[in-house]
């Protein structure tokens, strides 16, 4: 039988957690610990993200971390029972292809799931990472969708008037959709040499979305509109407490997680 994270026809998927950046929009905090470490209710941040990673079967995953990674390393340790945990150190922010370089010996040759940590979420993954690790032929990418009223702060998608998916607009100034792209994708193999190439071409302008863009244009991208879902942006201290409380309420599950002794359980009182 195939391991977790590998389909039947033996792709496995890995992923990659994105935890670097300067955190800014969380000062002060993020001048003492790491963004992905202040709390949901009763766990971390990175504790939700994971168990999203987990509960999807992945049990091998790259976290990337700034000047804090020691910290997250501290707490996340070396996983659950069957995980490959790797870490690897942003010593400083030069954007994202930089950041994923970085990982790239990790999970080079693999299909992967690309997760940025601030995107916390009730949508689940298990049944597209099957489907990524099952599928025969390179799958494409998977891209998340939902309706947002503030747009321009997104990558956007794009339809025509038959209102079907053809392009991505990086945080447009007049968008031309209210649909955002969240912050966790689904890549095949090819990804690579997408981003290799976006990155040769765009230099410092280069973002997630150059690589998404090729994938839409040579009909390799899926759509998953998921309105229907909990979905919050957890970098800004309203978006924090505003996910705490639906942690607190049981709308958000940091589980499975790494329970050590004398942590309370999330649905503790």
């Amino acid at each position: 039988m195939p391991g977790a994270g590998e389909g039947m026809s033996g792709h496995q998927v890995k992923a990659i957690l994105v935890a670097g950046g300067a955190g800014t929009r969380l000062l002060p905090f993020t001048r003492y610990t790491h963004k992905t470490l202040l709390p949901l209710h009763r766990r971390p941040v990175i504790d939700y993200a994971l168990a999203t990673i987990r509960r999807a079967g992945i049990r091998d995953i790259t976290i990337i971390g700034n000047r804090f990674i020691g910290q997250i390393a501290q707490h996340v340790g070396t996983g659950l029972e069957g995980e490959n945990i790797h870490y690897v150190i942003e010593e400083e922010p030069r954007g994202v292809g930089h950041a994923l370089n970085l990982a790239r010996p990790h999970v080079e040759g693999s299909r992967m799931l690309v997760y940025f940590s601030d995107n916390i979420g009730t949508y689940e993954l298990a049944d597209d990472v099957s489907a990524w690790g099952e599928s025969a032929d390179p799958p494409g990418c998977l891209l998340l969708g939902r309706t947002v009223p503030d747009p321009e702060r997104f990558g956007v998608a794009v339809f025509n008037d038959a209102g079907e998916f053809v392009d991505l607009e990086e945080k447009p100034e007049s968008p031309s959709s209210q649909m955002a792209i969240g912050g966790i994708y689904l890549y095949d193999e090819d990804f690579w040499t997408h981003m290799d190439e976006e990155m040769a071409a765009k230099g410092k302008d280069f973002s997630i979305t150059d690589v998404n863009r090729r994938y839409i244009s040579s009909g390799k991208a899926t759509l998953r509109i998921i309105d229907d879902h909990l979905w919050l942006d957890c970098g800004t201290p309203d978006a924090l407490l505003q996910a705490s409380q639906l942690a607190a309420d049981g709308e958000l599950s940091p589980e499975p997680c790494n329970f050590r002794d004398g942590d309370p359980f999330p649905s503790s009182e």
